[in-house]
């Protein structure tokens, strides 16, 4: 009973956590009109905000965030009694990020604008729009109505009046819209260089999102990398001498102890979910250390993927044996005398908790690994959604074992094996530490690691563990056993030289599209024999200006350096020649790294949310670009404009699919003929 019980709350935490990280749509909207009398109703629009959410009421003032408003295009029917009243009062904290006071709602509101109904049948048009924020980001959105309905109205001629009071208040509402946008549009004009305000219009002016294109996210395909990752990663730690030889014991240890099989099936469940149970609130303690905002510019920051750099070469130093990274023994002595002198399931708890500190020495650097790369892509949810991988993975043969006592004896038995694959590990993160480094290099400029020395030291490490593989060479921690390799070595030092053999051509210039989400740009590469790339613009109104003269539709990239989904889009569908060369025929190409710590020759000062902002980076002011004028913060992000700026398709997303991509491309060539 009690291992059901925890088995419950294991799931239910499960699926309440899995909920939370998938959460797309933040704020879902219920709209209805209730009748109060024979004329008069009321129009009830509930929001059910999501948790960690808050949305901002319709009392903000002037420099804040987009205050909640409902604008009503048509009325028919119907006059609209009195303000906008909620069912609940707003909270009011001090915000730093616009330096005032803010109000606003969470859980659940729902809001109410009275009517009178002048007719039988009258019908109201209109939109809710509102933004909402948590600890992360800050999302904007519409919410469109048509509502329907009837009053107990007799037919008879009325003279058509018209409110004038209202009709004025609409017309100074209109005007006061006007002077906002001329205001806002002076601003940018004074804060930008010359060039933004370019033919026909400024060319920095938000534009509104079409609904033609359907977009992704990257954030469901993400979250399910960083699972499997860490499952492999899992995988690989059971067989390092730290885990491998402790399966056989536990179980036995269970299935002896207990007096029945069940009773030790059940042990050795509880064992498991224990293991998982610590590996992700591990996770979630990381999440919660650095906090959303900080996890997700891990994924660009320079001196963050620096620090992952020189931790991850610590970590191969390690796995060849140099050292050992442990935890202090007394941990592991005083939870081993905690698990002696308990029972039940507190008892297997400190026995799981007592194994994740023993094996430290060979799981440390797996985790630390696989921790820093799911911090590394963005994602709040990253490292705990990791470490369940990585814990199913690693607590799964308990089980399986106990269940099945008669595979214990099909076991491989503790060897040097076991070393060997603490040394391919060492390669394997070796070679991932370079990932790093490049993002830091991409974004300083530094030229140190351009995509041949990335690939040329790719090449020496790979070919490296072919050669140790094959018993070329050793390390110190291999002792000094027979040369003699097994089936498995073998096949697994022909792929590691396969895959090398599969890097060299890089060396002069070829693709690498298998790679791709890895490996520095072609644009990096000083030597290429395989043809020049087409050069992109990287200045988004010297862009605009060539497609002004040229006439073409202008196709934007926003993109990042350090951004895995922008290379695995490039290599997956960029790069393939349907999609190359639709671009290169028919737009310009405007490229930009949101992420460039080049420095601007002055200084940029832009008005945002209310605040002046200096744009120091021309990262700074591509990124800006792309929040003031499509709304959008994340990479990669594509969009499709005609020379006077206007949006002639998408956005389009991470979605690694060819037709959706030309459907993009085509409705933008199409829109642009049409004009």
């Amino acid at each position: 009973m009690k291992i059901k019980r925890y088995t419950t709350l294991f799931v239910v935490v499960l699926v309440a956590f899995t909920a939370w990280a998938q959460m797309v749509q933040p704020v879902k909207w219920t709209t209805a009109i209730k009748m109060t009398g024979d004329k008069q109703g009321v129009v009830t629009m509930t929001a059910n905000i999501g948790n960690g959410w808050h949305l901002y009421t319709n009392d903000i003032a002037q420099g804040g965030p987009l205050p909640l408003s409902v604008d009503w295009s048509s009325l028919d029917g119907v006059t609209l009694d009195g303000p906008l009243k909620a069912d609940q009062a707003a909270h009011e904290e001090m915000d730093d990020m616009f330096d005032m006071k803010v109000k606003w709602w969470t859980g659940r509101v729902t809001l109410t604008q009275k009517f009178t109904a002048n007719k039988p049948s009258f019908k109201l048009n209109g939109t809710i729009k509102y933004q909402c924020c948590n600890d992360e980001s800050c999302t904007t959105g519409r919410e469109p109505m048509t509502l329907n309905g009837t009053a107990k109205i007799t037919e008879e001629k009325q003279e058509e009046k018209v409110d004038e009071k209202a009709e004025e208040k609409a017309e100074d509402k209109a005007d006061e819209a006007a002077a906002e946008e001329d205001a806002e549009a002076d601003t940018l004009a004074a804060a930008m260089p010359a060039t933004t305000t370019a033919v026909g219009g400024d060319l920095w002016a938000p534009v509104t999102a079409q609904n033609g294109v359907a977009t992704g996210s990257a954030s469901g395909g993400s979250l399910w990398y960083i699972f499997w990752a860490c499952f492999l990663g899992g995988l690989l730690a059971l067989f390092t001498p730290c885990v491998w030889p402790i399966i056989p014991l536990t179980v036995s240890f269970f299935l002896k102890k207990s007096d029945s099989k069940g009773r030790g099936v059940a042990s050795a469940v509880a064992y498991g979910l224990s293991i998982i149970v610590i590996y992700v609130l591990l996770g979630m303690l990381v999440s919660a250390i650095f906090g959303a905002s900080a996890l997700n510019a891990l994924s660009t920051n320079a001196v963050c993927n620096i620090i992952f750099f020189l931790l991850l070469v610590v970590f191969a130093i390690s796995f060849f044996g140099a050292f050992e990274i442990t935890l202090p023994s007394s941990w592991s002595n005083k939870l081993d005398r905690a698990s002696g002198g308990t029972t039940g399931l507190l008892s297997i708890f400190f026995m799981a908790f007592t194994l994740v500190l023993v094996s430290f020495s060979c799981t440390g650097p797996i985790i630390g690994t696989l921790l820093v790369e799911a911090a590394s892509q963005g994602n709040q949810a990253g490292p705990a959604i990791g470490m369940l991988g990585f814990a199913i993975a690693l607590a799964l043969p308990f089980t399986l074992f106990a269940m099945f006592p008669s595979w214990l004896k099909k076991m491989p038995k503790s060897g040097g094996w076991m070393n060997t694959v603490k040394v391919v590990l060492g390669f394997l993160e070796l070679a991932l530490s370079l990932k790093f480094l490049s993002v830091a290099d991409l974004a300083y400029g530094w030229h140190i690691l351009d995509r041949e020395t990335f690939l040329a030291l790719w090449v020496a490490i790979f070919g490296l563990l072919g050669l140790y593989l094959l018993g070329v060479f050793r390390f110190k921690s291999d002792g000094d056993g027979p040369r003699n390799i097994g089936v498995t070595r073998f096949m697994l030092a022909v792929v590691s030289l396969a895959f090398t053999a599969y890097l060299v051509p890089g060396l002069w210039g070829a693709p690498l599209r298998a790679t791709s989400a890895f490996v520095p740009p072609l644009t990096t590469q000083d030597f290429n024999l395989y043809g020049e790339e087409k050069v992109d613009f990287d200045d988004y109104d010297a862009g605009m200006a060539e497609a002004a003269r040229t006439g073409k539709p202008v196709f934007v990239d926003f993109s990042g350096y350090g951004c895995v989904n922008c290379r695995k889009m490039e290599g997956a569908v960029l790069d393939k020649p349907e999609v190359k060369q639709a671009i290169e025929d028919n737009f310009i190409t405007i490229k930009l790294m949101v992420d460039d710590k080049a420095e601007l020759a002055t200084p940029l000062v832009v008005n945002e949310n209310g605040h002046d902002v200096t744009l120091t980076t021309v990262g700074d002011k591509w990124s800006y670009l792309q929040r003031h004028k499509f709304s959008a913060n994340s990479q990669p992000y594509y969009v499709i404009l005609d020379a006077q700026g206007r949006l002639l398709s998408g956005p389009a997303v991470y979605r690694e699919d060819i037709d959706y991509f030309m459907n993009f491309l085509n409705d933008g060539l199409h829109n642009h003929t049409a004009q």
